[in-house]
């Protein structure tokens, strides 16, 4: 009979389990550019028009690279990119996190003439500093910011937890929801609201969350780890708490947000019927469910309904459940449809997913499932296309004319590349490290491109649809 040592025993257990890569796959969509961006891991694209050209702003994980421009290894930060001809993007600058922070994953950027405080000719942008703060830089220059000011830095709460996260900043009005931790307050994401209508000298409005993780409250947190982001639409607010599990979706009255109760001695202090009032309508989520993204689809004509008399037109939230472990090791996570044109009972009508039998994705490594999905509110997608990120199933193209019934119909998973980490889980006790794409989050612009960034270090690739998913949209 055979026999095997335990040291070769144990090297079996230990030693991880690799596989390398894959290639470009894609329905409907066709690559247009790319951009390597320093082979840094990549979280938040957004897109600005800035002087007759386009301007990609980046926010990065945490992590560090050498930058070619500089020859200097800088710790991950904010890139900027001209992407005015989308085929040949332009790296412009590499902005690193400052005071010994890591990562600027979220970015916002407003002109001095949209912003009631600022100088025309000046443009702005806010980004999250590592976990540590909220910073303003000047862009007017893109290939030369400069720092302006430190808008807020972060708190701690009881158990010693710091973070931040996505700010959304009103480019008409100044106002900027920032996403952060502050003192005693009980969740890591509160959202704390800043007047930047002049950038330079920041005003905070109010702090605010769920009732319950005030500071002064007791029992159980709701909405997990707090909020994950703020969506403006008109006169409301759309609120996403957890980001995972334990999700929350709240709709918020934009008016009584910002003016509090006037009943109250101190209308917008953190009391319990304070946090209430604002509050339109709220859902809470299966345990095993988050609230990342909460978008609008506001006003969409759905043609099967086109026989009825009442509500053909209805009012629908695009709700993500953020997938977090690598090759499948929790829940599987979807996109909900969630009705809200009778906004104080907002009801889930639908459900996004995309097979896993389609691209045996659980054993391609890293994360498979969904984390975000466009910001831009505008034609040709809106109320159309809607994009979404899907880890290592790339980007997902989905027919949203009728939201009760949203069809698949395009996507795009980018070729891994040299640059492309890999992403390790432990499996009953062995570790399984796997190369694959990260599509970390997308947005889309008037030209009908879409922007998505990796998570995995693989950079910027930018897609037009085609075929029958550029059929649906709106030109």
């Amino acid at each position: 009979m055979r026999t095997v040592s335990v040291a070769v025993l144990l090297c079996l257990v230990s030693a991880p389990v690799v596989a390398q890569g894959h290639a470009e796959e894609s329905l409907n969509t066709r690559l247009v550019g790319t951009d390597d961006l320093q082979a840094r891991s990549a979280y938040q694209p957004l897109l600005v028009t800035q002087d007759g050209r386009r301007i990609l702003y980046v926010g990065h994980h945490a992590g560090e690279a050498r930058n070619p421009l500089t020859g200097a290894i800088e710790v991950n930060g904010t890139s900027i990119v001209d992407v005015t001809d989308p085929g040949r993007p332009v790296y412009l600058h590499h902005i690193p996190a400052t005071g010994g922070a890591q990562g600027a994953q979220m970015v916002q950027v407003c002109s001095g003439a949209d912003l009631p405080g600022a100088a025309a000719e000046d443009t702005y942008l806010l980004r999250a500093n590592g976990n540590q703060s909220h910073e303003v830089w000047a862009v007017s220059d893109p290939s030369n910011p400069t720092f302006v000011t430190t808008v807020a830095r972060m708190g701690r709460t009881p158990d010693g937890q710091q973070n931040t996260h996505k700010t959304w900043w009103e480019c008409d009005t100044g106002l900027a929801y920032l996403i952060g931790t502050v003192d005693g307050w009980r969740a890591p994401r509160i959202v704390q609201a800043f007047d930047l209508a002049n950038p330079a000298a920041p005003r905070r409005v109010r702090d605010f969350s769920l009732d319950g993780v005030q500071p002064d409250s007791t029992g159980p947190i709701p909405g997990g780890s707090g909020v994950h982001e703020v969506v403006r639409a008109g006169n409301r607010l759309y609120l996403s708490y957890g980001t995972s599990r334990d999700g929350v979706l709240q709709i918020v009255d934009r008016e009584r947000f910002l003016t509090g109760d006037p009943r109250a001695a101190a209308p917008l202090a953190p009391s319990p019927a304070g946090l209430r009032f604002p509050q339109v309508g709220r859902l809470d989520l299966p345990t095993f469910w988050g609230g990342h993204t909460a978008y609008p689809l506001l006003g969409v004509e759905i043609t099967e309904y086109a026989q009825n008399r009442d509500q053909r037109v209805r009012d629908v939230l695009v709700l993500v459940s953020e997938s977090v472990a690598n090759q499948c090791q929790e829940p599987r996570h979807v996109v909900s449809f969630v009705d809200i044109t009778d906004e104080a009972h907002p009801w889930p009508v639908s459900t996004f997913q995309v097979s896993e039998a389609d691209g045996g994705f659980c054993g391609r490594g890293g994360r498979f499932g969904p984390h975000g999905t466009q910001w831009y509110m505008g034609p040709p997608f809106y109320n159309r296309i809607q994009v979404f990120s899907w880890f290592n199933a790339g980007m997902r193209v989905v027919d949203v004319r009728n939201p009760f019934d949203p069809v698949e119909v395009g996507y795009y998973i980018p070729a891994t590349t040299p640059n492309t980490d890999q992403r390790c889980v432990m499996i009953d006790g062995v570790e399984s490290c796997k190369t694959a794409i990260q599509t970390n989050n997308v947005e889309v612009d008037d030209r009908g491109l879409v922007y998505l960034v990796d998570r995995a270090n693989t950079g910027l690739h930018i897609v037009e649809l085609t075929g029958a998913a550029a059929a649906i949209l709106d030109r």
